[in-house]
């Protein structure tokens, strides 16, 4: 009876899920927002850089540069195994330039009131990773014997974004656009087990990926203690933050280099090759993405309390491409949680000037083919916490944040991955760019 065996790969990751459409799609949130489950659709912080609502960037008060990295331990278990077959991989997550278009310190300075912001903010990050190694083991032919067939995958997408974003009073509006590129290699071979020097067929195939993606987003925010305010203006804001953003489906080119062959391994080592389909042969193509939609709320306690909700859909039944022959579903993803902050404005106690997050995701992933039973959803459920730690640095308030996230993904299923994750980022902060000097 066939089964299948995650070998180690060559690749750094190696998840089977990566094997379906173009990989396994990044998470576009930045680590402040992804320790907090992933509040996209609502999260608004005056430090902190948020693409994933481009609406976000309006209320940022200083240029800020945000850089991510993570390690993650992780491990798959097929029906046959009982226990989980681990290993390391990591990676730069993302890096990002957000530049306000304004100077808070010229506005105090000439005591100006801006009652409309804007900013923009430049970005490097994956959109997908592959990275797969799986073989399928004691398949039996009656004229051939046992047989294997082994499937291998590598390589990933990136996406380079320019995001605007603007703020009128309570209402902000935004928009990313960016430009979709990489190369995806995919491997199969079947290996004829007991043949006496048999030749093994394989074929290999070498896309490079081409296209543009955009995002839009609308938020709302509303000040639920106004009234109190305009009496004593020492309270804390207590407001409520709404947020929608979204994305029609997006065309993509591929070329793709493909090559078929077989080769026959001899005793005196030496190996023979024969070429099936001619020499190496360039296919042009294209391809589309699904379009998304998500919205979420957040409600604020002044900066020491925050917990919102978001809800994401990504239609990736609409997905199609050449390369890849993939019936996907429509996926869904809602996440829950905040962050509590006991005192951002002690001078003795430096643990009450730390961010506490917290955040719970459960979401479905766009490759239920690998389900054991037909149209079983594949679920993926998470946990995270984190810390955001300020320090000073050039005499600004910066923050350090760190990391775990835990999770299972594709419970019930024939291939369960089991994840840990330690993500870090550091997000520096400035307020003396575009600042008009008083004195010489």
């Amino acid at each position: 009876m066939p089964f299948l065996t995650m070998a180690q790969p060559e690749p750094k990751d190696n998840s089977p899920y990566s094997r379906y459409g173009i990989g396994d799609i990044s998470d576009r949130n930045f680590y402040s927002s992804q320790f907090m489950g992933g509040l996209g659709a609502s999260l608004n912080d005056q430090y902190q850089i948020n693409i994933v609502n481009p609406a976000s960037l309006g209320g940022l008060t200083a240029t800020t540069f945000d850089i991510g990295l993570y390690a993650e331990y992780s491990g798959l278990k097929d029906n046959s195994v009982q226990n989980f077959d681990y290993n390391w991989n990591g990676n730069l997550s993302y890096m990002s330039l957000a530049i306000p278009l304004q100077n808070r310190v010229n506005d105090l300075l000439e005591r100006k009131v801006r009652n409309t912001t804007y900013a923009m903010a430049f970005t490097l990050m994956p959109y997908s990773t592959v990275g797969y190694n799986i073989a399928t083991l004691d398949q039996t032919d009656p004229n051939i014997g046992d047989f294997s067939r082994i499937f291998r995958g590598s390589g990933g997408t990136y996406q380079f974004l320019y995001s605007a974003g603007i703020r009128h009073k309570k209402f902000s509006g935004g928009f990313n656009v960016g430009y979709l590129f990489g190369k995806i290699e995919n491997e199969r071979a079947v290996l004829f087990n007991q043949l006496e020097e048999p030749y093994f067929s394989f074929a290999n195939e070498t896309t490079s990926l081409t296209g543009f993606v955009w995002t839009g987003g609308l938020m709302y925010t509303h000040t639920l203690n106004k009234k109190a305010l305009d009496d004593k203006k020492t309270l804390e804001v207590k407001r409520i933050t709404f947020g929608v953003h979204g994305n029609s489906n997006t065309s993509f080119n591929t070329t793709t280099d493909a090559f078929s062959g077989s080769e026959r391994r001899l005793q005196s080592t030496f190996a023979q090759r024969d070429t099936l389909e001619g020499f190496p042969k360039t296919i042009e193509g294209s391809g589309t993405l699904p379009a998304q939609l998500g919205i979420g709320a957040t409600y604020y306690k002044g900066a020491n309390f925050a917990l919102g909700v978001n809800y994401e859909t990504n239609s990736w039944s609409q997905f199609a491409s050449d390369i890849v022959n993939n019936n996907l579903k429509d996926t869904y993803k809602l996440s829950f949680g905040g962050f509590y902050r006991p005192n951002y404005k002690s001078i003795s106690s430096y643990l009450s000037r730390i961010y506490y997050r917290f955040g719970v995701h459960y979401q479905t992933v766009p490759s239920e083919e690998i389900a054991a039973n037909a149209g079983k959803t594949v679920k993926d459920y998470g946990i995270n916490i984190g810390f955001g730690l300020p320090f000073f640095y050039q005499r600004k308030i910066s923050h350090a944040n760190l990391g775990l996230s835990a999770g299972l993904r594709g419970p019930g299923t024939a291939v369960e991955e089991q994840y840990w994750k330690i993500s870090f980022s550091f997000s520096f902060n400035d307020d003396e760019w575009f600042i008009k000097r008083k004195y010489n």
